[in-house]
């Protein structure tokens, strides 16, 4: 345990990180180290070491007792180990543990397969609606030909003489403390505990083959970007008769020209024009179905937010539906005939304002201000 990191550096979090933090620098970290994607030579490890200290620090009772004990619990044997609190296996189970058995676990036991990560590409209004697709996935799955046991057709993988089907080997070391039993891998079966003389030719012996295959996917109305979906059973195939692992498709979601969302709120701009809101108006704004009427009232200012109940995105669990809330921007005209100008002053002047330097500017006046005049 003394080399083992402790679980909240390896995450990046500080040790009071919510739930929701954990699970964010979770996801980050994973995508960052899965050897789906990252090729360097010690992904798969770092990759363990996120999964091992999330497991631990997303469950609340085994989080508190990591809190409090560290990586070595006295009442459960330590994170990530088993046991109870005594010796029931005898000094053989301690031996193995100090040097490399491994445990007794039966190699032709079955084992579920590896779970695989794609990623998924949709659009803004895609997110909010759902949508159905099918996408192709390269995956390992059992040999039709051998049915995944890797012999010859016609012929049967037959029992290590070596290990006698235990997959390990036992050794017996000498030490000033006496006599230690020591358990490897078999060398002779690779700890498989079967040797195959015929190989299957379609598979070369290895049960597996990789195959593309076409899963439906559905993706659920509201989905934000970087969620994840689960697909049970649609990953690597298992072996020896183990259950598929899992398929996560992460979602990513391409932003939208106009709309903006926050949790299941959309967010818009719209201009007008310096009449529409000094007079007021009514104007047509988009929402994500259709096009609805907004009263603008009189002395509007830019900045000025409205909302539209019900206009948002459906929650993804739960009932109902976000709102839209319209931020309205007042535009200055860049451009103005001489008429307008004319017109523009008039009303300047109507208001005791001047157009032309008259008048001492806003800051001008402030200057005067803090000199006392």
């Amino acid at each position: 345990m003394a080399d083992k990191r402790d679980y909240y550096e390896v995450l990046g979090l500080a040790r009071d990180a919510s739930d929701d933090e954990v699970k964010k620098a979770y996801r980050k970290l994973a995508r960052q180290y899965h050897p789906d994607v990252n090729k360097a030579s010690d992904s798969e490890a770092k990759f363990k070491e996120v999964k091992e200290a999330y497991d631990i620090l997303s469950d609340g009772q085994q989080r508190a007792r990591y809190d409090q004990y560290g990586h070595t619990d006295p009442n459960q044997g330590g994170f990530g180990g088993g046991g109870g609190g005594d010796f029931g296996g005898g000094l053989g189970d301690i031996f193995d543990m100090f040097f490399g058995g491994g445990g007794r676990r039966d190699p032709n036991a079955p084992q579920r397969g590896g779970d695989l990560q794609y990623t998924m590409t949709i659009e803004f209004k895609e997110a909010v609606f759902g949508k159905e697709n099918d996408i192709t996935i390269p995956r390992t799955e059992n040999c039709d030909t051998c049915f995944g046991s890797g012999a010859k057709p016609g012929t049967k993988p037959e029992t290590c003489s070596v290990c006698r089907g235990s997959g390990q080997q036992e050794f017996v070391q000498n030490t000033p403390l006496g006599q230690m039993r020591n358990r490897r891998p078999c060398s002779h079966c690779s700890g498989t505990g079967q040797i195959i003389k015929e190989k299957c030719t379609t598979c070369n012996g290895n049960g597996k083959v990789k195959k593309q295959r076409k899963i439906h996917v559905r993706i659920p109305a509201g989905v934000d970007d970087g969620a994840q979906l689960r697909m049970t059973g649609e990953g690597e195939g298992g072996v020896r008769g183990g259950p598929s692992g899992d398929l996560y498709i992460v979602i990513r979601v391409k932003p939208h020209d106009f709309f903006v969302r926050e949790n299941d709120d959309i967010l818009c701009e719209v201009p007008l024009t310096f009449a529409q809101a000094a007079l007021g108006d009514e104007i047509e704004i988009p929402t994500l179905t259709e096009k609805v009427k907004l009263k603008i009232p009189a002395g509007t200012q830019t900045g000025t937010f409205f909302r539209l109940k019900g206009k948002g995105v459906p929650r993804l669990r739960g009932t109902g539906q976000g709102d839209q809330h319209v931020r309205v921007i007042v535009v200055t005209p860049s451009k103005l005939s001489d008429e307008q100008k004319e017109l523009l002053g008039q009303f300047a002047s109507y208001n005791g304002e001047s157009t032309h330097g008259k008048e001492q500017s806003f800051f001008d006046r402030v200057k005067r201000a803090f000199r006392g005049d």
